[in-house]
């Protein structure tokens, strides 16, 4: 088997082309014909077709699509919303961004697609307001689905409904999340809900709403036209299909990799072109900062839900970040928790003032001052931290430090050996005539 056999490119397969991100360029390649699709069928067997599929979440946690759709109370003679989660935020994480610069229309054909099958007639797309290409690269392309009739009254002579609205954020890190999202999407301070009610229940405007990702919405489109069987024969059998994963870091070939569910580091990193030449690998995240990360004895973990999750991280984002032998992994635990100190909203004490302490812990430790007790007070400060906040902000926050110390507790004390970093030649000479 080649190493390109094992990609299964679907949302990428046009990339490529000059005028992917435009409707006429979309529809050249079938798109829009799943909408026809899916308004022939009725509502609830929408639902139940993404049920089947296996579809999960593609943005973090990987719950499944077609339930979180269920979940909606029917003939409650109340308003539904769906709420697209563009907010990308998560550091390493850069998926969704060149999707919707690549092929706008295949999220807003899953929109309307979506909307149908929980039957809302208003939908969101909540875009982190800092990619200002990328915002306007949508709004035209949902002013171009208007002009087909794809979006507005009686979509496709069905009788169907939707209205369809873009809105920037204000990058703000918390706003990923999804009640956070949706208290900024109304005008509030971006900070997470107490829950329960869940969205389902009371969501937007507290009325009955689903937030997915982007890639999971665009993801609709290819199952409505290829079937559950074409879905399903990709993957795991508890993590189906096809999904983007991100490399980036120390390897020759950065970028995105459209692959079935399960493939490895290892194969991936074939199709990369390896870690960068004259370096190895020294460790990597599988999702994102966010997830505790791995080492090179993890190269042959099935990158799946349940793969990921038995070896002790989380699939999350798939943003694998490939660091080699020359990082200080000192350093870049420090480095991500000064984004989550600084990102933190400040609701929740522990977070918010944990989120300092660390920082604070970890600029002395890597400067080369404190003990070996510090290690044990450090890990003392994460466990006071996690999972005593409203969000999973502050577990983001300590698992990069807790996986460090797990796997690297050695290079934590050559720190305290060297009398500095012993990654930084110069900073390490300073320290030593300073001490002498």
């Amino acid at each position: 088997m080649t190493s390109a056999s094992k990609l299964t490119p679907v949302l990428s397969a046009n990339w490529d082309e000059k005028d992917s991100f435009t409707i006429e360029g979309y529809k050249r390649n079938g798109g829009y014909k799943a909408v026809a699709k899916a308004l022939a069928m009725s509502p609830d067997d929408v639902i139940q077709t993404i049920k089947d599929s296996g579809l999960r979440g593609r943005g973090g946690a990987g719950f499944p699509t077609g339930s979180k759709w269920g979940f909606i109370p029917q003939g409650d003679n109340k308003e539904h919303y769906l709420v697209v989660n563009a907010d990308e935020s998560e550091p390493g994480t850069c998926k969704d961004m060149p999707l919707l610069l690549a092929n706008p229309h295949v999220l807003i054909e899953g929109i309307i697609i979506g909307s149908y099958a929980i039957r809302a007639n208003h939908a969101f797309i909540y875009l982190r307001g800092e990619v200002v290409h990328v915002f306007r690269r949508v709004q035209q392309a949902i002013e171009d689905a208007y002009k087909a009739g794809l979006l507005g009254k009686n979509i496709g002579g069905k009788g169907f409904d939707l209205e369809l609205t873009l809105h920037a954020g204000a990058g703000a890190y918390i706003c990923g999340e999804e009640t956070a999202l949706l208290d900024s999407l109304e005008g509030f301070r971006g900070q997470p809900r107490l829950r329960p009610p869940f969205p389902a229940i009371a969501g937007l405007y507290a009325k009955p709403t689903v937030v997915n990702n982007v890639e999971s919405i665009a993801s609709v489109p290819a199952i409505i036209n290829n079937g559950i069987e074409w879905f399903q024969a990709m993957g795991t059998e508890k993590s189906k299909g096809f999904t983007l994963y991100s490399l980036s870091g120390h390897v020759n070939n950065p970028g995105q990799f459209e692959a079935p569910l399960g493939i490895t580091l290892r194969e991936l990193l074939e199709l990369a072109g390896g870690v960068r030449t004259g370096h190895k690998l020294k460790f990597w995240t599988p999702g994102g900062s966010s997830t505790p990360m791995f080492t090179d004895q993890h190269l042959d973990i099935p990158l799946d839900y349940e793969g990921v999750s038995a070896a002790g991280s989380m699939l999350g984002t798939k943003a694998l970040q490939i660091f080699d032998e020359t990082t200080c992994v000192v350093r870049a635990a420090l480095r991500w928790t000064e984004f989550y100190k600084h990102e933190s909203c400040g609701k929740c004490t522990p977070c918010r003032e944990g989120t300092w302490w660390l920082v604070q812990m970890l600029h002395d430790l890597e400067d080369g001052k404190g003990t070996e007790a510090d290690l044990t007070k450090l890990l003392d400060l994460c466990d006071n931290i996690a999972g005593r906040s409203f969000c999973a902000l502050a577990d983001g926050a300590v698992a990069p430090i807790m996986s460090s110390l797990k796997y690297f507790r050695d290079e934590y004390l050559e720190h305290q050996r060297n009398g500095g970093c012993p990654f930084d030649p110069v900073a390490s000479t300073i320290f030593k005539t300073v001490g002498a």
